[in-house]
């Protein structure tokens, strides 16, 4: 079921930047762990040992990076399988398709993005 909100031609081609961003991530992670591998080792002097442990804690923010866009890829498929990809969760409007084409990812209007910036900016004081 595709929202009746958004063009079914829209829809289809941010599935498909959807499913090539999924994989390319799925890529980066296993390209990542490889690199990982390589550089594993328990000796050395202090200075390798820096170099290991600054290639890790880099290895372990790129992987944080990833799964969060991994995850919000998967979300945005659910969300063309069930029919609401395209509307806006802070103002339950059509998402511009300018924006979807852009960030197909996305579940914010630029109008619901910046209501949203500017809710968070009032709670973290």
């Amino acid at each position: 079921m595709v929202s009746q909100e958004i063009p079914k031609n829209i829809v289809d081609k941010c599935q498909k930047k959807l499913l090539k961003t999924k994989y390319d991530l799925l890529n980066q992670v296993r390209e990542a762990q490889n690199d990982m591998r390589f550089s594993e080792g328990h000796g050395g002097d202090e200075a390798d040992q820096t170099v290991r442990l600054m290639e890790e804690k880099e290895f372990l923010n790129r992987n944080e990076r990833i799964n969060y866009q991994l995850m919000e890829v998967e979300m945005a498929l659910a969300r063309i399988e069930q029919g609401c990809y395209g509307i806006c969760q802070e103002t339950g409007e059509p998402i511009e398709p300018e924006r979807l084409m852009a960030l197909p990812w996305t579940s914010l209007s630029i109008e619901g993005a910046e209501i949203r910036e500017s809710m968070n900016k009032k709670y973290a004081r």
